[in-house]
């Protein structure tokens, strides 16, 4: 261990008892403590929403859906005993979807109407597993529909009351008339989300094909994969083993858009959270100065011994780089500590104030969930590191400089 480390030790250990000197570093520290703290918490309960959310998300939409150009399928039974027989594929289910004008006695509502079969689309999405009222059941012979809690509310309507969908279609002359359908409300579900909860409505399948007159086509065939990460890989495969003609969507490009808002999200909370660490890191700069200018005597002292400028320097930098590191370090286990029970920590602090954050009737997400990566953790004690190095250069390259003929004078 070189001398310059054993002695900017001692002024580390020494400043705990030199009052003003003394406050200034214990605040630079405890600064740069909860700077990584509070960015590691942030960011591990960002990433815990973005989980929470994208399985929603994910939960509620195919993995993938195959179709052809003018997206439509014929023959869908062959063409779906064809993908079934595909390695990665876990299971298909065929779909009609398009939009029409819902109407009842209290309202009228632009609504995506999906005609499913209920056995299978059960294998490609989590959609309908939480059935509010009524049950999960679409019969042809009784021209079932399902609702979503939402729309059920805007409509005015519950079990057994009565819907109309009305959808465009061209008659004989190439002409777009109206085609209406009257429908029994069935059973109203909860996706978890508004954009499905306010305007879904599932029919049968046969039902779907009648009302926007597509005979026996269907839409398209929506595929569940057993890689997540995989589906547009597998499903590109998929479609070159059915031949010309046909194309696949994963659902990252379903969901393009949504998945850039949320890193960009991540991404935009994180610069500016790491501001506190510059923040913190500046105060570093400023307690340093003032720990050279009450140590000149001893700057003076060893040099008249022999020390050169160049190991002063040393001295004082590795001082800045201790109370950093200590700072990172205490910082990221209390931020670890703080992100694994920061649903513990949010409910006590909900019961001592008695108000909560996120409440059920307002809210789907009412928890705060944490998911630590430990990418980001070494992402941001590197950074806070980085930082600490540079503020430490200034008041050490500063120490090397002081003018020891002008210091002993004054003493």
């Amino acid at each position: 261990m070189s001398v310059e480390f054993l002695i900017s030790n001692k002024y580390l250990r020494s400043n705990r008892k030199k009052g003003f000197v003394s406050f200034i570093s214990g605040v630079s520290m405890v600064g740069l403590i909860l700077a990584v703290m509070s960015l590691i918490t942030v960011l591990s309960v960002m990433n815990g929403f973005h989980e929470e959310i994208t399985n929603r998300v994910l939960n509620t939409i195919s993995h993938s859906y195959i179709t052809e150009s003018d997206d439509t399928l014929e023959d869908w039974v062959e063409l779906r005993k064809k993908i079934n027989s595909q390695e990665h594929i876990v299971a298909s289910s065929p779909y009609v979807e398009d939009f029409a004008l819902m109407t009842s006695k209290n309202a009228s509502q632009g609504v995506s109407v999906r005609g499913i079969l209920v056995d299978l689309e059960s294998t490609t999405s989590s959609l309908l597993n939480d059935i509010k009222y009524g049950d999960l059941s679409l019969n042809e012979d009784d021209s079932s529909i399902l609702i979503g809690v939402g729309l059920a509310t805007i409509m005015g309507t519950g079990i057994g009351d009565q819907l109309t969908l009305i959808a465009p279609t061209r008659n004989s002359l190439g002409l777009l008339v109206p085609i209406s359908t009257t429908f029994t409300v069935g059973g109203i579900f909860n996706a978890g989300l508004n954009e499905y909860n306010n305007g879904l409505a599932f029919i049968h399948l046969y039902d779907a094909q009648d009302l926007f007159t597509l005979g026996n086509e269907v839409t398209g065939i929506r595929l569940k994969v057993d890689d997540l990460f995989k589906a547009n890989i597998i499903t590109q495969e998929t479609v070159k083993s059915l031949g010309d003609g046909f194309y696949g969507v994963d659902w990252m490009q379903q969901k393009q858009n949504f998945m850039r808002a949320l890193n960009l999200e991540k991404q935009m909370i994180a610069i500016i959270l790491s501001l506190i660490i510059a923040v913190a890191a500046f105060n570093i700069v400023s307690m340093m100065v003032m720990v050279v200018t009450d140590k000149k005597t001893d700057i003076a002292i060893l040099r008249t011994l022999g020390m050169t400028p160049k190991r002063i320097v040393r001295i004082f930098f590795y001082q800045g780089l201790s109370i950093g590191f200590i700072g990172i370090l205490v910082g990221t286990v209390l931020g670890l500590l703080l992100a694994l029970n920061i649903e513990s920590v949010i409910s006590g602090i909900e019961t001592i104030i008695g108000f909560q954050f996120f409440p059920k009737d307002v809210f789907y997400i009412n928890r705060f969930p944490s998911k630590i990566l430990m990418s980001d953790v070494a992402s941001i004690m590197i950074g806070a590191f980085i930082l600490v190095i540079i503020a430490a250069i200034y008041p050490a390259r500063r120490a090397g400089k002081v003018n020891i003929s002008e210091v002993l004078r004054h003493e």
